[in-house]
């Protein structure tokens, strides 16, 4: 299949799974099978009427499953793309996790139930996630304040009575 091809497929496929989640797609279904039971006295309930409905929603359901799932497919490998980019560029992270989903079964279990321990571990060491989110803004404050150039003339008008906060110990850089 062509690159052009597929970028329409790819373009219809999105335009047709996001009009399908929509109130007024909704609506007009709903309208449907209300005119469609609102007729059944008057064709008697026919077999016709009834393979009408049958029918229709076979083939739109038949049809829905592939463009949902090429949307679903194209979200989710998207998706996995960012993250494994955020990991990337973690300093601190593991690049063994990139491309997880690519690996057996068995293996995520593994992974899984590797930080699941170390979730539990941290509970039972008194997890608090107030502290936790203070400690994370404090550090972005620290590397932020890094950041900035110095300049030793705003250094000199700065009053005495400010106290310093960029060599406090991160405790200590909270309380203040």
């Amino acid at each position: 299949m062509s690159a052009t091809l597929q970028m329409k497929f790819a373009q219809a496929t999105s335009w047709v799974a996001r009009q399908a989640g929509t109130p007024t797609t909704f609506a007009m279904a709903v309208l449907l099978i209300v005119i469609w039971a609102v007729s059944g006295p008057f064709l008697d309930y026919s077999d016709v009427w009834q393979l009408t409905i049958n029918t229709a929603t076979t083939i739109v359901t038949f049809l829905m499953v592939f463009i949902l799932q090429n949307s679903q497919n194209r979200d989710t490998e998207a998706l996995q793309i960012k993250i494994d980019e955020l990991i990337r560029a973690n300093i601190g992270a593991e690049n063994a996790l990139l491309d997880l989903e690519s690996m057996p079964q068995d293996d995520l279990d593994s992974f899984r139930d590797h930080y699941r321990k170390l979730a539990e571990h941290a509970r039972s060491r008194g997890f608090d996630l107030a502290s936790v989110i203070a400690g994370m803004e404090a550090e972005h404050a620290i590397d932020e304040r890094k950041k900035r150039p110095h300049n030793s003339a705003k250094k000199k008008r700065k009053s005495k009575s400010t106290p310093r906060r960029r060599n406090l110990p991160r405790e200590e850089a909270l309380a203040s």
